[in-house]
């Protein structure tokens, strides 16, 4: 009797996890809002247009179906270079040409990357054609895939030197998930260093506020909060999304503080002071500092837990897959498969504890300004501009959302508008 191809089994199982998630996507009404809220400023009827209304139930359904698909999807590139040692063979091939290590080993994670990026962008493709379809999205085709390309070579020069680290480590045995992390310490902090100063500009241009008005009363604000900013930043982003956001990044001298031109362009000035109120509560509350801390508490947690799984792994399905040892190159995607599945079902606790953040530095935001003036028609504003689900369902709350809803951020203003006699 034949045994049936794992690859069946694998596209039976994925089939009718799209197909559930898809029905997931499509019956979970978006935008719907308790009934003591309906009909107030926090229901999306009252400010979005019926035609908005549409699109945003279309547009959400998608984005949900994507994102859940998303996953999985990754996963199944993995197990495809490793059923039937497929990863195995590439590095079998690359050292029968006996070029040293120092050259296979980068070719071969480029093959691997390159490989994965190649298969994923059919999804990649389909979020985009979907935003840009509804207006969302602005940026051209060509723009879109520069973006894809530079993104590409950045995560391809991080990952050649993270895993070039790990196998090593691997190589030399003990507990080399504890050295491992030790080494991560110092490149979290370089690479949150370096993001907005040497990685942001590749992508998008940046200049400085183009009113100096408004530069001077953020500048102000930041002096009060005894924030050390010099300049307020702008990063030209209407070319690519008619979405509006600002944000603080870096830490000590690559300190930015960043509005997107969108947001300028259809803002009025308290409704900007607000947002910029919130951004600079992140840095008055360190939660920079302890974005840091969560990123290297939790890197502990994945690599030991991710060394027990991927030991269980190897021994296995090792020989299957043509992977010799741990510290075999070929058990690359292996490594990545692992990775990918830790952080998927990581992402309802690392959102829980971003969305508590940023509800502190919204609350910040307001007693900063001393006003909660502007605040709804900001949130609608901008739940507008890029067709959110201001209340989305809870599965997509759990996974997608680092940010409190909507919904819940205008009801808070409300809130806070009442309780200091406005």
């Amino acid at each position: 009797m034949r045994t049936r191809s794992p690859w069946i089994r694998y596209a039976i199982i994925f089939a009718a996890y799209a197909i559930v998630m898809a029905l997931y996507a499509k019956y979970t009404s978006p935008n719907t809002v308790p009934a003591a809220y309906q009909g107030t400023d926090v229901d999306p009827a009252t400010y979005f247009t019926p035609q908005q209304l549409h699109d945003s139930e279309t547009l959400n359904a998608a984005r949900n179906w994507i994102f859940f698909l998303g996953g999985p999807w990754e996963w199944l590139i993995y197990l495809l270079l490793l059923v039937g040692g497929t990863g195995s063979r590439w590095w079998a091939s690359l050292a029968r040409r006996k070029w040293p290590l120092s050259v296979r080993f980068p070719v071969f994670v480029l093959a691997v990357n390159a490989f994965a990026f190649v298969l994923y962008l059919p999804l990649q493709i389909f979020s985009y054609a979907m935003s840009k379809s509804y207006g969302v999205t602005t940026q051209p085709v060509l723009g879109w895939l520069r973006d894809k390309l530079v993104g590409f070579a950045v995560s391809y020069i991080t990952a050649l030197a993270v895993a070039a680290v790990v196998f090593w480590m691997l190589s030399r045995g003990g507990r080399w998930w504890l050295k491992l992390w030790l080494i991560s310490i110092p490149f979290t902090l370089f690479m949150m260093y370096v993001q907005p100063v040497v990685i942001d500009p590749l992508y998008n241009h940046f200049s400085r506020l183009s009113d100096p008005n408004l530069e001077k009363k953020i500048l102000d604000m930041a002096a009060n909060a005894g924030i050390p900013a010099d300049r307020v930043y702008e990063v030209k982003m209407s070319g690519k999304t008619n979405a509006m956001n600002a944000y603080v990044s870096g830490i000590g001298s690559s300190l930015r503080i960043v509005l997107w031109d969108t947001t300028l362009k259809s803002l009025d000035e308290p409704e900007i002071l607000l947002i910029m109120g919130h951004e600079m509560g992140h840095y008055v509350m360190h939660h920079l500092e302890w974005s840091a801390v969560g990123a290297v508490g939790s890197s502990l947690a994945v690599l030991w837990i991710g060394s027990k799984l991927y030991a269980w792994l190897i021994r296995r399905r090792g020989e299957a897959w043509g992977i010799r040892s741990l510290a075999d190159p070929a058990a690359l995607p292996a490594m990545l498969l692992l990775l990918s599945v830790l952080s998927f079902v990581s992402l309802p606790i690392s959102n829980a504890v971003s969305r508590q953040a940023e509800a502190s530095a919204d609350q910040y935001g307001m007693k900063l300004i001393g006003s909660a003036d502007g605040a709804v028609t900001m949130y609608q504003k901008m739940a507008a501009a890029s067709l959110s689900d201001v209340n989305p369902p809870l599965l997509s709350f759990w996974f997608r959302d680092d940010h409190p809803t909507d919904m819940d951020r205008m009801i808070d203003a409300e809130r806070f508008a009442k309780a200091h006699g406005e």
